[in-house]
């Protein structure tokens, strides 16, 4: 069976949980289709692919993948299920954000556009859903993919419920949906790699880049070595993420210590986790999934973006949340919107009045110190209480055996004569 995979092009969050499934495939070929960083990711870890296809804009060229597939994997990027409905072509959409999706429009009347939603013309379905925001067309296309997987957080399975209710053929809530095997293979407690380990993730979305609003790795930039001059045990850092592959990797050292900002490949970046002694991330969801099953404890950085906030917000009461940094903790009259793109505009202008500015810098530089060491002194048993408090949210059905029984099916249907 020949399968199109496709992500949303915002962080490593949707590309890495598209690489993950797609390592579940072997027996299928398997073709990603993408664009920036979604593309960079795939091209950076391509055995889990047999073509990779940087589609840029070139709408034709989706167009055609589409209608020679059986069968399409979209992971958050909701156009393509559109060009997939459209095509008649079956699909599966996995979504780890479920919660977050802030919708303006009535569920019901997004269902009525659903139930409307014309095939055979992409042009013509795409007019069908002029009116809807880009979160609503994620919720969208839940309704239209013939199974959607939904990553478990808190909040998920009531949005999944009322998206049965709502027509939502094959709606399923999973565990954490990250690259299994991987982080099998990769043995617990053998913490002798990083001092430490700092997760920036994929950093591009809808409005940042690694050249263009870039100032949280700026921010990084500068703090890092600081970081060195005032926390001596950390000898050896990895600072990891999109911002620091394609040569713009670097070291920086200061007073015999060293900082590599660097882009691994997944499966060298996990066991890299795994071994760290301190762990840091900005609160992706994947990357903490990753991190707990990797029995690492993390801490939470400052927000990149308004969905971090969210995250971290929605695992109040945890350890995690009580030790995570968070820019309202850190600068003075910071205030931002409850909009994905609004609020994370505001975060970008934020954290550019702290590199404008010595000292909110400072203050800045002491308030995660601070944070530092509230962490460092929960010690060994500490975090692995605070592993398996997040586990206990977090736990749900395996993804694996998910996606193995849910392309049987489809590749079933197939050759039974059945689209």
């Amino acid at each position: 069976m020949r399968i199109l995979l496709g992500a949303q092009s915002c962080g490593f969050g949707p590309i890495s949980k598209l690489t993950a499934l797609s390592r579940l495939l072997p027996h299928h070929h398997r073709i990603f289709a993408g664009v920036t960083v979604a593309a960079d990711f795939a091209q950076r870890n391509a055995s889990a692919f047999d073509e990779v296809v940087d589609v840029g804009t070139d709408a034709a060229l989706l167009g055609g993948l589409v209608a020679d597939c059986d069968h399409v994997v979209s992971v958050m990027d909701a156009e393509l299920v559109f060009r997939a409905y459209a095509a008649d072509r079956p699909t599966m959409f996995l979504d780890s954000l479920l919660a977050f999706w802030q919708l303006r429009t009535p569920e019901a009347e997004i269902a009525a556009l659903c139930a409307t939603a014309p095939r055979g013309d992409y042009a013509k379905l795409d007019a069908h859903f002029a009116a809807l925001s880009p979160h609503e067309r994620i919720y969208a296309a839940h309704l239209l993919a013939e199974s959607s997987l939904v990553q478990t957080f808190p909040g998920v399975p009531e949005r999944a419920q009322r998206l049965r209710e709502l027509g939502a053929r094959n709606i399923h809530v999973t565990g954490p949906i990250v690259d299994e095997p991987a982080i099998t293979g990769v043995p617990e407690g053998d913490r002798d790699g990083y001092d430490l380990l700092i997760n920036l993730g994929g950093f591009k979305n809808f409005l940042l880049d690694y050249d263009h609003h870039n100032d949280y790795l700026r921010l990084i930039a500068r703090w890092v070595p600081d970081l060195m001059a005032d926390r001596p045990e950390f000898e050896r850092i990895a600072v990891c993420g999109g911002g620091y592959g394609a040569g713009r990797e670097k070291v920086v050292r200061v007073g015999g210590r060293t900082a590599e900002f660097r882009c691994l490949p997944q499966r060298e970046f996990l066991p890299a986790v795994a071994t760290a002694r301190n762990y840091m991330l900005t609160p992706g969801l994947t990357a903490i999934h990753e991190s707990l099953l990797l029995g690492q404890f993390p801490m939470a950085l400052p927000e990149q973006h308004a969905g971090h906030v969210a995250n971290l917000e929605s695992l109040g009461g945890t350890s995690f949340h009580r030790l995570g940094a968070r820019f309202a903790d850190l600068i003075e009259d910071y205030d931002i919107p409850a909009d994905d793109f609004a609020g994370t505009a505001a975060i970008v202008e934020e954290v550019g009045r702290v590199l404008s500015d010595d000292d909110r810098y400072d203050r800045f530089r002491q308030g995660m110190n601070t944070r530092i060491e509230a962490f460092l002194a929960v010690g060994a048993e500490g975090r692995a209480e605070g592993v398996r408090e997040l586990k206990s949210l977090l736990q749900g059905q395996s993804f694996a055996d998910l996606v193995g029984e849910l392309i049987q099916q489809s590749s079933d249907a197939l050759i039974g004569g059945v689209r």
